[in-house]
């Protein structure tokens, strides 16, 4: 059997007595990282042996967990912290291990999304999660697509340094609707923050400490709120180079990236 194991995100007592039972009866633990699963068996005084099985190895590592479960052997996966296949490696074992026609389950605890779309304050049915948005200009263009045409509740995820950035790409996308940014879900130092998306934009001025969670309702932006891109690109102008003023804007606005940075180099010598 292999055993997706969900981990906690921050706060140790949340690792369920299953969870530490099959930690403890398997044969080994395939995980994200071996140095940060060691801290968690750890704490728990489980001693088996781990393997890596993270992004990069991730095809390999799965051919080798197949070929254990084949010969019998009972297999565990944890990721960092939640649910393993949740913006996490895990669901490419799921996949194969269905298609062999091996046995696998969960063993449920904590995940972020699902707190988050709980404790946002915004209607939590239905929901939809997105994970992190893509950096790339076009796909993260085509994520923000397909969000507009929902109209609850959307959960994101996203580093503290790039929270600002964010907040601001929905805004400009989706207008000035509810949202609320949660920090440091089941620690000591846990909050959420609630308010439209622009006054996020202004409590968050100074870059959080935390992995965030970004939960939004995206409305239509009527055409007259769409910000000017001559003001955006002036505005951009006196703080960062042409090159990088021409990909925020053409981020922000949904604009092709080379038609930017030519009216970027423009205003420049103007």
């Amino acid at each position: 059997m292999l055993y997706l194991v969900a981990t906690p995100i921050g706060n140790l007592g949340d690792l369920s007595a299953r969870a530490i039972e099959t930690l403890n009866a398997v044969d080994v633990i395939y995980c994200e990282d071996t140095r940060r699963t060691a801290l968690l068996l750890q704490h728990f005084q489980i001693k088996k042996p781990t393997r890596s099985l993270h992004t990069h190895n991730e095809r390999e590592r799965t051919e080798e967990v197949v070929s254990a479960l084949k010969d019998g052997r009972e297999i565990a996966y944890v990721s960092d912290a939640g649910m393993p296949g949740i913006s996490d490696p895990g669901a490419m074992l799921v996949e194969v291990c269905r298609r062999e026609g091996l046995p696998c389950t969960v063993i449920p605890g904590a995940s972020a999304a699902v707190i988050a779309a709980v404790l946002s304050g915004l209607p939590s049915q239905p929901f939809s999660f997105f994970g992190f948005l893509p950096r790339e200009a076009k796909p993260r263009r085509e994520t923000l697509d397909a969000i507009a045409g929902i109209g609850h509740q959307v959960i994101l995820y996203e580093s503290p340094h790039r929270v600002q950035a964010t907040l601001r790409d929905l805004y400009d996308r989706f207008g000035d609707g509810p949202a609320a940014v949660l920090r440091e879900l089941t620690k000591k130092f846990e909050t959420v923050v609630n308010g439209s998306l622009s006054e996020l934009i202004e409590h968050f001025a100074e870059e959080p400490k935390g992995e965030c969670v970004i939960a939004f309702i995206p409305g239509r932006r009527d055409e007259a709120e769409v910000p000017d891109l001559d003001e955006t690109l002036l505005t951009l102008l006196k703080t960062e180079s042409v090159k990088d003023a021409a990909a925020i804007a053409a981020q922000r606005l949904d604009l092709p990236k080379k038609q930017v940075y030519r009216r970027a180099l423009e205003l420049k010598t103007e």
